[in-house]
C-alpha cells in the first residue's frame, strides 16, 4: 500500500528530492548536531535545530492550508485555532508529566494550585496517558472542524463571508481560553514541561528526536497530500475551486468533498500543534489570535498556493525573516509582513514558486 501511494505521488525527480530531504532530516542534521564538535564550522547548534523544528511545524500547517485554499478555494482565517487546539491537547499530557516537580510540589499543575483548585476538571480525565492525548490531538480539532464545516458548507457560505466567520470562531475561542476558569492556564497557558513518556525533554537527544519526528511527519503528510490531489477526489476538489456550481450540476455532492478536506486539514493542523509544543516549550491563547491565522494564509500566498511545496517554502521564508526581523528591527516586523503580503498579491500572484518556475521556463 505504501509503495503504491509513493508511486502514485512522485515522479523520478520528485522522488529523488523526497529521499534527499529524508536523508538530511534523519541523518545529516542529527550527525552535525550530536557528533560534530561545537567549535567546528560544520556543527549545527541546538538553537538552529529548535528554530528549524519550529519552522517544520509551521510548514505542516502551510500544507494543511494549501489543501483547503490552494486546491479547494476555501480561504480559512481560523486555522490557527486548530493548530492551537492540537497543542493544548498534547500540552495537557505534558503538564500531567510534570508530576510533583512544579513550584508548588503538587500533583496539580502550578496554575491550578495558584487558583486554589482541589482536583482536575472532568475534561482532564485520562490525559496522563500518551495514547489518549495523541487521540485528542486529532479528535478535538477534527470534530470542531467537522461540526463547523457541516453547518457552514450546508448553508452555502463561501468566499469572504466564510473567511470572516472562521476568524470570528478563532477569536471567540481565544477569548475563552484567556479565562482562568476554563482550566487551560489563562493567558499564560501551559509551560515548564519536564518530560515525555518519562524521558526528559531538555536533553539534546530528545530535542533531536522531536526534530526528526517533525520532519518525517511533514514528509509523510506531503506524500499523502500529493496522493490526494492527484486522485479523482483531488480533481473534484479542483473542480469545486474553479466552478462549484458546475461540479454540482455534474452530479457531485460538493458538501461531502469540502467537509472531508476541511476536516482533514484541521487534523493536520492539530498534529502540527502537538509537535510544536514540546519543541517551543509553551502554548498559550496567542496562538489562536486572528493575526496568527492570517500569517498562515500569507505563508501559502508567498510560497504559491495550489502547489503543496509552495506553502512549505513560504512558511520557511516568512518565519526565517521573522526570526531575523524581530531581533534586528522588532518594531517594524508587522509593517514588513504587511508589505510582503501586498507585494506578493500585486507582483507575484503565483508566489515565489511560480516565479522560480517562470524564470526556469524562460531559460529553456
Amino acid at each position: 500500500m505504501l509503495i503504491h501511494l509513493f508511486s502514485k505521488s512522485f515522479d523520478k525527480k520528485s522522488a529523488a528530492a523526497f529521499f534527499a530531504a529524508l536523508i538530511v532530516i534523519c541523518v545529516l542534521v542529527p550527525a552535525l548536531n550530536l557528533l560534530v564538535p561545537t567549535d567546528s564550522a560544520l556543527h549545527v547548534s541546538d538553537y538552529t535545530v529548535a528554530l528549524c523544528g519550529k519552522i517544520l511545524c509551521y510548514a505542516i500547517v502551510g500544507l494543511a492550508m494549501d489543501l483547503v485554499w490552494g486546491y479547494t478555494g476555501i480561504l480559512s482565517l481560523g486555522h490557527g485555532l486548530f493548530f492551537a487546539l492540537g497543542g493544548y491537547a498534547f500540552g495537557m499530557y505534558l503538564m500531567r508529566q510534570i508530576g510533583r516537580d512544579g513550584n508548588y510540589q503538587s500533583n496539580l499543575p502550578d496554575f491550578m494550585v495558584f487558583l486554589d483548585w482541589k482536583d482536575y476538571p472532568w475534561f482532564w480525565a485520562f490525559t496522563d496517558h500518551l495514547w489518549y492525548s495523541l487521540l485528542l490531538v486529532m479528535l478535538v480539532p477534527g470534530v470542531l472542524a467537522f461540526v463547523f464545516g457541516y453547518f457552514a458548507f450546508r448553508s452555502r457560505i463561501k468566499g469572504v463571508y466564510l473567511s470572516i466567520i472562521t476568524q470570528a470562531l478563532t477569536y471567540a475561542c481565544m477569548l475563552l481560553f484567556f479565562r482562568n476558569e476554563t482550566g487551560f492556564g489563562g493567558n499564560n497557558g501551559f509551560t515548564d514541561f519536564k518530560r515525555i513518556a518519562g524521558i526528559p525533554i531538555a536533553t539534546a537527544e530528545m530535542r533531536m528526536v522531536l526534530f526528526v519526528l517533525t520532519g518525517v511527519t511533514l514528509l509523510a503528510l506531503l506524500l499523502l497530500s500529493r496522493f490526494i490531489v492527484r486522485s479523482k477526489f483531488g480533481r473534484v476538489l479542483t473542480a469545486i475551486r474553479d466552478a462549484e456550481s458546475r461540479a454540482m450540476f455534474s452530479g457531485y455532492t460538493t458538501l461531502h468533498y469540502k467537509l472531508a478536506i476541511w476536516t482533514l486539514s484541521a487534523v493536520i493542523c492539530g498534529i502540527a500543534g502537538a509537535l510544536y509544543v514540546p519543541q517551543v516549550g509553551i502554548i498559550n491563547p496567542s496562538e489562536m489570535s486572528p493575526a496568527a491565522s492570517i500569517e498562515i494564509a500569507i505563508w501559502a500566498a508567498v510560497g504559491g498556493r495550489g502547489t503543496l511545496i509552495g506553502p512549505l517554502l513560504g512558511a520557511a521564508i516568512v518565519n526565517g525573516a521573522k526570526s531575523w526581523f524581530t531581533v534586528a528591527f522588532p518594531e517594524y516586523w508587522l509593517y514588513f509582513l504587511g508589505l510582503l503580503f501586498i507585494l506578493v498579491t500585486l507582483l507575484l500572484p503565483t508566489g515565489v514558486l511560480g516565479l522560480m518556475r517562470s524564470l526556469r521556463s524562460k531559460q529553456k
